[in-house]
């Protein structure tokens, strides 16, 4: 059975932690530090792990767990209009379900209206039989986006799938690139690629 009073320390062990973790970035004075801080809290997981590219590492970043935090979450829409607010789009988003929290954080950021779309990785065999699910991106153009990039194969099945249904990319933005070639593979198909972190600000580098 387990102990109630156990779980409770624990849990609020966890918000002490969160709560210090945003306070370091605070104090740092800028929200890409704050999320820096919170992704190291909330994501970085440590142990030896089989990445999707088959390779092994001592550490995994399991974004989603920042993605879909209250606090880190709007700090991801913010961060990426900054980053990404000299390339001029209509829409965002990516392959699911990486790059949905991430392209809605996008959407209701502070800014100028930017619509979102999921992009599934075949399309559906009922309904509409659609792959790309949102409003219509057809003749749009539109920005591919990941929480963590490693391989680059992700975002690129994103791109070759929209491009089919009419849409121009103009670019590939993640949140934390694991810097492992991605860039390289995105730039070998004409696209230009971004990213709010790296593995030195996850204390990973």
């Amino acid at each position: 059975m387990i102990d109630e009073a156990t779980t409770n320390e624990s849990a609020l062990g966890t918000t002490e932690r969160l709560r210090a973790a945003d306070a370091r970035g605070r104090a740092a004075g800028s929200d890409r530090d704050r999320l820096a801080a919170l992704v190291r809290e909330l994501a970085v997981v440590h142990g030896r792990v089989t990445l999707s590219s088959g390779k092994e590492a001592d550490y995994y970043v399991d974004l989603r767990r920042a993605t879909l935090h209250h606090s880190a979450g709007p700090l991801i829409g913010k961060l990426l209009r900054e980053l990404v607010a000299d390339w001029d789009f209509d829409a965002v988003g990516g392959l699911t379900m990486g790059a949905d929290p991430v392209a809605f954080a996008v959407m209701h950021a502070p800014g100028r209206p930017i619509d979102a779309f999921v992009v599934r990785k075949a399309a559906k065999a009922h309904g509409m039989q659609r792959q790309i699910e949102g409003p219509d991106i057809v003749g749009k153009r539109v920005l591919v986006v990941e929480d963590t990039t490693t391989t680059g194969n992700s975002p690129l099945t994103a791109v070759r799938a929209l491009r089919d249904a009419g849409a121009t990319v103009v670019g590939v933005a993640t949140v934390v690139d694991r810097e492992t070639g991605a860039d390289q593979v995105i730039a070998a198909e004409g696209l230009e690629y971004r990213s709010i972190l790296g593995l030195k600000d996850l204390a990973l580098g």
